[in-house]
């Protein structure tokens, strides 16, 4: 139970959280102003998970001038994927082009995806959440509790919003790797290269699949979050003077 402690905690906060702004829209939102407090908590940690995006596109940005060079090592040490894996991150030290560090976004959304799954399929967060709706539709609803009423039209349209989200996001990674000659910081030359730039492209479509278990609340959370990204990363991957100055 101890061990558990720290997750407790954070479920508590963040349903002390939903209900603030669950009260502070509800003279707008009327019945969905819990719905709407999700999605506004959500825009909450992503602004201040925001830095870590920006080191992250500067980062790409990066990689990308380097492609030339990527190229050049990837000829020079064709015979060699070795001693290319160990130049080619030299390469990116040297330049402070870290691969690592696009992930991070993504690691640090895990746990509130996490704490919201509790908080609406548990009574934990001690709030009532459970009783909330929108639509008619329980938050707490999954799929696998039916259909009925207006779930099928209300989770119809928003895994037809993530599944478009996924479409952009598997494209875009893409034409980051064909800019940059490597996926996931790894040449797209050489053993396992081939399978991994087609595996990497269909890991944004897994938010579809994990969305069919989700209660419907942490599923807004997806959409809100993975819609975030998309409109982030078509902002910050702009040509502009004031992101490549300090790139």
């Amino acid at each position: 139970m101890l061990a558990f402690a720290p997750l407790h905690d954070a479920v508590g906060a963040a349903g002390r959280a939903l209900s603030w702004f669950t009260a502070l829209l509800e003279p707008l939102a009327g019945d969905a102003a819990t719905a709407a407090a999700v999605v506004v908590l959500t825009v909450v940690v992503r602004l201040l998970i925001s830095p870590l995006t920006l080191a992250q596109v500067r980062g790409e940005r990066r990689r990308a001038a380097l492609a030339p060079e990527v190229r050049e090592l990837q000829r020079r040490y064709a015979d060699d994927p070795a001693r290319l894996q160990s130049e080619l991150f030299a390469l990116y030290r040297a330049h402070g082009a870290n691969p690592v560090s696009g992930c991070l976004p993504v690691l640090l959304q895990a746990p509130v995806l996490l704490v919201m799954y509790r908080l609406f399929t548990t009574a934990e967060g001690g709030t009532g959440l459970l009783d909330e709706r929108l639509a008619g539709v329980p938050l707490g609803h999954h799929l696998g509790d039916g259909l009925g009423g207006g779930a099928l039209p209300l989770f119809g349209a928003l895994l037809a919003a993530l599944l478009a989200l996924a479409w952009w996001t598997s494209r875009r990674m893409r034409r980051a790797a064909a800019a940059t000659g490597t996926v996931a910081g790894t040449p797209t030359q050489g053993p396992g290269a081939a399978v991994l730039g087609r595996l990497l492209p269909l890991l944004p479509y897994t938010t579809v699949l994990v969305a069919v278990v989700l209660p419907l609340a942490a599923v807004l959370y997806l959409v809100t979050t993975t819609g975030w990204s998309a409109l982030e990363q078509a902002v910050l991957r702009r040509p502009g003077p004031a992101l490549d100055k300090n790139s």
